[in-house]
């Protein structure tokens, strides 16, 4: 234990951390211009596609179903928390299971920014296999959800996916203009300070993961020995050791706590360290299985439907990864050189540079647009979770709650939970002019007494009178609990 104290009281410890931090520095900089493009073409997809069209049409999981669902998701958002609370609103409102599961997964793995930042950071070859081996994954999970959850687990899961339901309905200004055509979007100021504000709103939401992507993923090109790789990774033993390197990849994953395009840092590291290029990207797949998002799920759906999902995302993301990998081999694609660095230890003027330089005055450019946008009719669909930093669309909201008589809304009810731990802490000083759709449609909000959340009384899912009082309910399933033991949830 001495030894070890005083190892880290020498230069050589701070040498290392230096070495950790400059390594992570250099892959942010090598990365930088393909996040701002990425998620800027995200941006633009999030503010000029309309959410309602992927309710009417996810109903089923039918192939067509099933396509749809793989390709709203690919359009939209990265971030795999507010994934996780799109794909449970959209099951509680009447989507598929499966279809959800498939929005879910496309959202994370088949999304355009994670291809870019993967090409230049590790090479074309992985961010085809993400691609394909999203694809693959998606086939799979479609086949096997079908029978994999039973008719109890469905049950369970949407009656307990329908009390997380917000009430917040759209009002006619938010169909009107969420419902106009891409020409008419096109020419819109608005609309592109909207797809500008989409675009700052993701990278704030993501800035946690980045950072700590970035950060150990420095620490492990830097600092993590050969020979820890070698054990954890196993090595000359043919289709056995795939196998290995494929299931272990996911258990990274789930122990790393980081999540979205965050995990590319990270991939980079595995690979520079060892590990093979089907557990690569088993590893890139497994983000939906943290454990900070196992544990929104389990509050989603239950323990039981939880631990099937887990159960079945293990299992399609190991075999996406092993048999992405065949594929490349049988192609003769399959990258065989390891990199001695993630990025270069040197900079230097050159094609890198300028497109960080450009997309700099492209990221200005965003943050001009998104301070203008109210003034040139922007912002009237969305508004800014005060937790995560996320736009929220107006007509499909997460969950909600009121602070000072002002509604607040929220991309999950992971944000709206630690909003109201710590309200003070998380409050916006503009929440009043950005609720100012929300306060005009219903000047009266009232509480679910079962689940906390903001109820519009003109548009509630459900009302029971109790002791002379009317309490109004976010979904039926919190109007059947109330009603089967009113007294519970009142202080009468």
């Amino acid at each position: 234990m001495r030894t070890i104290l005083a190892s880290l009281s020498t230069p050589l410890f701070l040498h290392g951390v230096l070495a950790s931090l400059r390594s992570a520095v250099a892959m942010f900089y090598e990365t930088f211009w393909p996040l701002i493009l990425g998620f800027g073409l995200a941006g633009v997809i999030q503010s000029f596609v309309s959410r309602a069209a992927m309710e009417r049409s996810l109903g089923t999981h039918r192939p067509r179903a099933i396509a749809r669902a793989a390709f709203y998701g690919a359009i939209s958002s990265s971030c795999s928390y507010a994934a996780s609370a799109m794909t449970r609103s959209l099951f509680a409102k009447g989507a598929d299971f499966t279809s959800a599961l498939v929005f879910l997964v496309a959202s994370t793995n088949l999304v355009f920014e994670l291809g870019v930042v993967l090409t230049v950071l590790m090479g074309w070859q992985f961010a085809m296999a993400e691609y394909l081996g999203g694809c693959i994954m998606i086939v799979l999970l479609a086949l096997l959800s079908v029978w994999w959850f039973g008719a109890r687990d469905l049950r369970e899961a949407r009656s307990r996916a329908e009390t997380f339901e917000g009430s917040t309905p759209a009002t006619s200004d938010h169909e009107a203009f969420a419902e106009q055509s891409w020409s008419r979007k096109i020419r819109s100021k608005g609309a592109w300070a909207d797809a500008a504000a989409y675009t700052l709103a993701d990278l704030t939401m993501l800035r946690r993961e980045l950072l700590i992507g970035y950060l150990v993923a420095g620490a492990l090109a830097t600092e993590v020995p050969p020979s820890f790789w070698n054990i954890l990774f196993v090595h000359g033993h043919g289709a056995a050791t795939g196998l290995e390197n494929v299931l272990v990849g996911p258990l990274i994953a789930i122990a790393s706590f980081v999540c979205s395009i965050g995990n590319v840092p990270l991939a980079a590291a595995l690979w520079h360290g060892g590990i093979s290029f089907g557990g690569v990207i088993s590893f890139l797949f497994s983000d939906l299985i943290t454990l900070p998002l196992l544990l929104i799920y389990q509050r989603y759906y239950g323990r039981r439907v939880t631990l099937k999902i887990l159960g079945l995302f293990w299992l399609v993301m190991s075999f996406g990864g092993i048999v992405t990998e065949g594929i490349f081999r049988l192609a003769g694609i399959l990258p065989t050189k390891r990199p001695v660095a993630i990025v270069p230890n040197h900079w230097r003027v050159d094609l890198t540079f300028f497109l960080n330089l450009l997309a700099l005055v492209l990221f200005l450019l965003m943050l001009w647009l998104a301070q203008h946008r109210l003034a040139w009719g922007g912002g009237r669909r969305t508004a800014t979770d005060p937790v995560c930093g996320m736009e929220v669309d107006l007509s499909h909201v997460a969950a909600s709650t009121i602070w000072r008589d002002q509604s607040i809304v929220f991309c999950s009810e992971r944000c709206r939970l630690r909003f109201v731990d710590a309200p003070e802490r998380f409050a916006p000083s503009n929440t009043k002019e950005e609720t100012m759709d929300i306060e005009a449609h219903s000047a009266t909000i009232a509480i679910d007494p079962i689940c906390g959340m903001s109820v519009d009384p003109d548009h509630a899912a459900g009302q029971e009178t109790f002791d002379n009082v009317m309490y109004y309910f976010c979904s039926e399933g919190c109007a059947r609990r109330f009603a089967a033991e009113p007294g519970a949830f009142t202080s009468s």
